[in-house]
């Protein structure tokens, strides 16, 4: 009987220990595994509005560079009426690999309802 009670509380052992290695890869990413592209669309988006106080409204671009990401995300700053008078801003965000933020910059101010003014030809 002891034998049985030995061999029962070896295996729960090893099976709690088999659970936290198997757990260990998916929990923390590893500085080999980049995490998904949705992951740093939300990341990015929570992490700028921390810093900034503004929430963004969308990403306007999006992509995998050699030192991390690269991003270009549109926030309301000053919210007016009419909505289309609401004064906007394009924001380039940088994050590392892990989609942790590096650096941010305001590229452009624009109100909601104007078009760019960029045409081919210069007409």
């Amino acid at each position: 009987m002891s034998n049985t009670k030995n061999t029962q509380e070896s295996q729960s052992s090893q099976k709690s220990q088999d659970s936290r290695n198997s757990r260990k890869p998916t929990d923390d990413h590893t500085a080999d595994e980049r995490p998904s592209p949705m992951e740093v669309l939300r990341q990015a988006r929570g992490q700028l509005a921390e810093l900034t106080g503004m929430d963004a409204e969308s990403v306007s671009s999006f992509e995998q560079t050699e030192e991390g990401w690269s991003l270009e995300v549109e926030v309301l700053e000053l919210e007016r009426v009419p909505d289309t008078m609401s004064l906007m801003a394009s924001y380039q965000v940088e994050l590392d690999p892990q989609g942790q933020l590096t650096g941010y910059r305001r590229v452009r101010r624009y109100e909601r309802g104007r078009a760019d003014a960029r045409r081919p030809g210069g007409h």
